[in-house]
């Protein structure tokens, strides 16, 4: 028996609006915009060898153990995935693939992407890359490796980075290359699964790492974690928020760079190795 044989047309309108007023209001998904795609990519693995920019509007997977979901083989490419994921977990711990992937590519852009169970999440090489707003977790050995002059990575979080087997060291975000800045990201839950060895936070080859969030680092025996750590001669550090784990943890917050100003560290057995150290806490 239906409701509309017992309740009149018109009292139907008003009663489902007094029941959804009763319930827990939840905000919807905002729809997607692909008003600038370029065109889409709707399976893995992929090749994009044209710029512009490129667009997911579902999730998607792979059990491949080698290669890359994704390969950027032309310059001037942005990969937004709406929020959708790229998933590897299904080729286990063993995996040697990249979720998203650019070898001497110039002006790679990667934005709003899920990207899980690979060896690396996100690996790009060349020059101007730009990686922004992305979610990365369970990947085996590195969340985000961008190496080339002009790199920038911002507003990302990265969880759960490591589990390769015998890797030695399990980073979560890698920028190396001359005028390359990590801003404003969160990096936590990063662990190696070699004996004695340690994990890195980021790792800060390049101009600058500024108001970063780590957390969460878990070295094997007497390996040691580093929270921060890059160029003596190079690298500036300021304003970032280190706390590896609630005890003392053997390793260094930030190591091996060139200026420390403003930066939180707690809880390793050393805070900071600094060139010039200013406003740091402790």
């Amino acid at each position: 028996m239906t409701v509309s044989r017992h309740i009149p047309a018109l009292a139907v309108p008003t009663l489902l609006l007094a029941v959804a007023c009763l319930l827990p209001q939840q905000h919807a998904r905002a729809a997607a915009s692909y008003d600038n795609c370029t065109g889409f990519i709707d399976s893995v693995p992929a090749t994009i060898t044209a710029p512009g920019t490129w667009c997911l509007r579902r999730d998607l997977s792979t059990a491949m153990g080698s290669g890359a979901a994704i390969t950027i083989a032309a310059n001037n490419v942005t990969i937004d995935c709406n929020d959708f994921k790229i998933g590897g977990m299904a080729a286990g711990d063993d995996s040697a693939a990249r979720g998203i992937f650019a070898s001497d590519r110039q002006n790679a852009t990667i934005r709003q992407c899920s990207v899980r169970g690979f060896l690396y999440g996100i690996q790009l090489t060349g020059d101007g890359h730009l990686v922004e707003d992305n979610r990365l977790d369970n990947n085996l050995l590195t969340g985000i490796s961008v190496q080339g002059e002009n790199g920038r990575v911002r507003r990302n979080a990265v969880y759960d980075t490591g589990g390769a087997p015998g890797a030695g060291t399990a980073t979560g975000i890698i920028g190396s290359g001359f005028a390359t800045s990590i801003v404003d990201n969160d990096v936590s839950g990063v662990f190696a699964t070699a004996a004695n060895s340690g994990p890195v936070g980021i790792s800060a080859y390049g101009h600058v790492a500024s108001g970063n969030r780590i957390s969460g680092l878990t070295p094997t025996g007497t390996g040691q974690a580093v929270g921060i750590r890059g160029f003596a001669n190079v690298t500036s550090v300021v304003g970032n928020q280190i706390n590896p784990r609630l005890y003392l943890t053997d390793g260094v917050g930030i190591s091996s760079v060139r200026f420390c100003a403003n930066n939180t560290v707690a809880n390793f057995e050393t805070a900071y190795s600094c060139g010039t150290s200013v406003g740091n806490l402790p």
